[in-house]
């Protein structure tokens, strides 16, 4: 794209400011996100969600060449989002118990974030993809079952969690938290905090070995 097909901004006088094209394309897929979101993919069309953004179709066309490669992207922009809030930060914890606790609630956190339409799109369209951007977002999904997995099966080797299978606990693990989105309201009697923790309570409080009478508490287990 030349300097001159480059998306301006209006300023005051006439004058026009070049946008950032990662910028303009973040809001592009925010925008869509929410549309579909709020229409259903088959309910969202490239029109609607040009206008939304202030683009003509043949516009939106200079960030996409499909509605179908438009979806792949806003999936890809939300499994960015997974991994920077949530992925990234827990992978360092040594400990594994704290390592999956703290993963829960980061996760819950980001469920029902009300901004974060892309990650809802994930859970809600999985079966929309199709062929190789499909895959490419399955791999990406399969990384963190890959993580939890691993996550328990330590856990459940250094007596820290009682001794389940580790992948039975990775999807159980999923199951509890990714169907959030489907029931969860931001203006609800139980704010998003609050859920994180007592989903945290519900799932690992029925796992986790605590400690013979007499042996030190783990920091997890002072914190929690």
């Amino acid at each position: 794209m030349t300097r001159s097909q480059r998306p301006h901004r209006k300023l005051r006088g006439g004058r026009q400011a070049a946008v950032d094209p990662n910028e303009r394309r973040r809001e592009i897929l925010e925008t869509a996100a929410r549309l579909i979101c709020e229409n259903g993919y088959k309910g969202t069309s490239l029109r609607d969600i040009a206008e939304a953004c202030g683009l003509t179709k043949a516009g939106l066309y200079h960030y996409c060449k499909s509605k179908d490669h438009l979806l792949f992207e806003i999936m890809g922009y939300g499994m960015d989002i997974f991994e920077e809030q949530v992925l990234d930060r827990v992978m360092p914890i040594a400990d594994p118990v704290e390592r999956l606790r703290t993963c829960m609630r980061l996760n819950v956190r980001l469920v029902t974030d009300d901004r974060t339409k892309e990650v809802t799109i994930i859970l809600h369209e999985h079966a929309t993809l199709m062929g190789e951007a499909r895959a490419q977002i399955n791999a990406r999904k399969k990384r963190y079952v890959r993580f939890l997995e691993s996550s328990f099966t330590e856990a459940i080797r250094d007596g820290r969690l009682r001794p389940v299978d580790p992948r039975v606990a990775a999807f159980s693990f999923l199951g509890q938290v990714l169907w959030i989105y489907k029931w969860f309201r931001a203006d609800g009697a139980i704010p998003a905090e609050r859920l994180a923790l007592e989903m945290e309570k519900l799932f690992f409080e029925g796992l986790e070995i605590q400690p013979a009478a007499g042996e030190p508490a783990t920091q997890e287990e002072r914190v929690h």
